[in-house]
């Protein structure tokens, strides 16, 4: 028999598989940061600091008793994290590791064809190269391995060795150690993460079934697609199969659109009917996304779910930007009601609130203003500045 869940349900099942419906202001600590990565599968990384890198400020949207320091230290001091690929390079749980050499092995194959016809033939010269330089001279960075007169430029123009350091760490061979000043330092896996992560390989079929049962655990409700969408770890070919594989574990499920529509047949596990009543409500504060953040990730996903068109616009020129550069989202309870355009001014101590757009319908009462005001302020402290500041036309659709 197949259930049917409003929108409502469904958006709060899937804020709380997303460590979204937690207390922010819990103390967190490292254990309970390890385990809330654990819980919501990875963290997206991503250099842009406009006002927080992506993986910091998407920890803090979480827990505002998240600390940097405690992240540094699973990452480059415990080795319970490791930085790889999902969708996207990200932060990942080093329990995972085991499954990701499955990946490592699909990648191998891909990238040197792929990688073939953009650096052509005799690219890979550099490879085993690289490899006995780090194995006996210890980690490095792609500019310690760069010859004098290379001409630096974007990945394009990576020198032989930085495409050497890229293929080593993309197929499992290297690991990223820490960053210094956000740049990668490589070494072998075996020196980074502790040798209790050097599990036995896990066959095939094994690694299937744990990527699609840890993303339907993740998303709450899935179709196939989006099963294979998580981690970007099978194809959808292979999660259509293990559904079918594992109907007896799983119950379909129709989920309400935002918009009233047709409901969207999906999957959960059988018990999918008895956590219902265990789903926490979202803390009512109103709080801001990064536009990295795993709730919004798969833009259909969120736009049937929340009724909210989202699109990152860094590379649209901007003449023909609808919104910003960097805009955040504003999750408010179980809604996205609204985006904000703004950036850290670390010279001058303040954040600085370029433009506010709330979502159709959504009222900027007094009410909501003081929760946002809120929210800037403690942004702005995590952020390292003192000072709200909202410039000049910033407040025009409030």
């Amino acid at each position: 028999m197949t259930i049917l869940l409003s929108n409502a349900e469904a958006r709060r099942i899937f804020l709380a598989r997303q460590g979204l419906s937690a207390p922010p202001g819990r103390v967190l600590g490292k254990a309970g940061l390890l385990n809330l990565i654990h819980d919501i599968g990875f963290v997206q990384v991503d250099s842009i600091a406009t006002v927080e890198r992506a993986h910091h400020q998407i920890l803090f949207s979480r827990n505002q008793t998240y600390r940097r320091e405690h992240l540094t230290a699973l990452l480059e001091k415990d080795g319970e994290l490791f930085e790889n690929w999902t969708h996207d390079a990200s932060v990942i749980p080093s329990a995972f590791f085991r499954y990701w050499k499955h990946r490592f092995r699909r990648e191998d194959a891909a990238i040197i064809e792929r990688w073939r016809k953009w650096r052509g033939e005799g690219f890979e010269a550099a490879f085993d190269e690289t490899y006995a330089r780090i194995a006996s001279g210890g980690a490095v960075l792609s500019r310690d391995l760069k010859a004098d007169d290379h001409k630096s430029g974007g990945w394009w123009n990576w020198h032989p060795n930085k495409t050497a350091l890229e293929y080593l760490w993309r197929t499992g061979k290297v690991a990223i150690a820490r960053r210094e000043n956000f740049q990668k330092v490589y070494d072998l896996v075996e020196r980074v993460l502790p040798a209790h992560h050097h599990a036995p390989d896990v066959e095939h079929d094994a690694f299937v079934d744990w990527a699609c049962r840890s993303a339907l655990e993740r998303l709450g409700f899935a179709t196939h697609g989006e099963i294979a969408a998580f981690w970007d770890l099978v194809s959808p070919d292979e999660a259509r199969a293990w559904v079918e594989v594992h109907r007896e574990e799983l119950r379909p499920v129709a989920i309400a659109p935002a918009d009233g529509g047709k409901p969207r047949a999906s999957h959960a596990f059988a018990d999918f009917p008895a956590c219902l009543g265990d789903v926490p409500d979202p803390p009512a504060r109103l709080r801001v996304l990064s536009p990295f953040d795993p709730l919004i990730r798969d833009r259909n996903r969120t736009e049937r779910l929340f009724g909210y068109f989202y699109r990152i616009e860094i590379f649209v020129p901007e003449p023909k930007r609808q919104y910003g550069y960097y805009v955040f989202p504003l999750l408010e309870g179980d809604r996205l009601v609204g985006r904000i355009d703004m950036k850290a001014d670390r010279k001058g101590g303040t954040l600085d609130v370029k433009r506010l757009w709330w979502e159709p319908k959504v009222r900027a009462s007094a009410g909501r203003m003081e929760r946002l005001e809120a929210e800037l302020a403690r942004v702005a402290k995590f952020a390292g500045v003192e000072d709200v500041r909202w410039l000049d036309g910033a407040r025009a659709d409030a």
